[in-house]
């Protein structure tokens, strides 16, 4: 099942009074539950049996559909000429393209529009992360390798 074919079902179940749906193909196994009291809901996804058990927890508001897969996150603004970056995804955060290879920003940098920011791992694809203005980077709020939720602040930076 495609990463893209989870957010679809995870945004039907929040629309629906659904509380649990499984599904299995294959070794792969995905449990949807959702929580009518507030609390957030889980997706459970097991990796396949031929690697060690794992289980992946994600959270999300039960109020929310989560956001559609996009390589582009929408900037929120803070304070007077600062806008927050915040993550258009679940996923986990990476800095630069690879270990031994430098970050994509930097404090104080420079950014153009579409320049890579940082990447988001989720479900085993590797999403680029654009900038959508010019503008310079105040902070970087996630650390490197770290999971970080939908909607969480990535960076804060100036419009140029």
């Amino acid at each position: 099942m495609e990463y893209k074919q989870i957010q679809e079902l995870i945004k039907t179940i929040n629309k629906s009074n659904i509380s649990e749906l499984s599904i299995e193909e294959g070794t792969f196994k995905i449990t949807i539950k959702q929580d009518f009291s507030g609390q957030p809901q889980y997706v459970m996804a097991p990796q396949p049996s031929h690697s060690p058990q794992q289980v992946m927890h994600y959270a999300a508001p039960a109020s929310e559909a989560p956001a559609p897969a996009k390589t582009t996150p929408q900037p929120t603004e803070s304070k007077s000429n600062e806008i927050i970056i915040k993550s258009p995804m679940i996923g986990t955060f990476y800095r630069s393209p690879s270990p031994d290879k430098p970050v994509f920003a930097n404090v104080g940098d420079e950014i153009k529009k579409g320049q890579v920011l940082c990447i988001i791992e989720a479900m085993k694809l590797f999403n680029e992360i654009e900038s959508e203005m010019n503008c310079r980077i105040i902070k970087v709020m996630a650390d490197d390798t770290t999971p970080v939720e939908y909607d969480q602040p990535l960076f804060i930076v100036e419009p140029m």
